[in-house]
């Protein structure tokens, strides 16, 4: 376990867009340990209506989400940077047990420690319905669609 995860703060555009990727690809394993080790100690988070601190509790957390939220695959979205913060848009698909297939939209603030760990992550998600049929995202994005002019679309 390391205790540093680059890039560090403050961010500019090109550490900020690696940073986003890097979440991005974390959440794509659906690995809620590997996932963790993104965060401090004691991070502080807020998911929907969900408040925890810790990794222990974060760890928890991950693991019911993705024992409820099958075939998951994310996208995220640099909105803006400022220091050591950063706003971020996101849409994640994911079925339910009964095969509903939902997209989720949402908007992340990230608050970093010096060291690259992020300190404090507030979360607002909503769920929408769709068919199968309506999916566009499909794992982990490909190579060819990473950054710059890869942006998610709105709706």
């Amino acid at each position: 376990m390391t205790d540093a995860r680059p890039p560090f703060p403050p961010f500019d555009l090109d550490s900020a867009l690696t940073k986003v990727q890097a979440a991005e690809d974390a959440w794509n394993t659906r690995d809620p340990h590997h996932v963790a080790l993104a965060y401090t100690e004691d991070s502080a988070w807020r998911n929907r209506d969900v408040v925890l601190t810790g990794r222990d509790k974060i760890i928890e957390f991950l693991t019911d989400k993705w024992e409820r939220e099958l075939d998951y695959a994310l996208r995220k979205s640099l909105w803006g940077f400022h220091g050591n913060r950063m706003a971020v848009r996101f849409q994640y698909e994911w079925h339910n047990a009964d095969d509903q297939w939902f997209r989720s939209y949402g908007n992340e603030l990230w608050e970093f420690a010096d060291n690259g760990l992020m300190r404090r992550r507030e979360a607002s998600i909503n769920d929408l319905a769709i068919s199968e049929n309506d999916r566009r995202h499909f794992g982990p994005r490909p190579e060819d669609k990473r950054g710059p002019g890869h942006d998610i679309p709105l709706a």
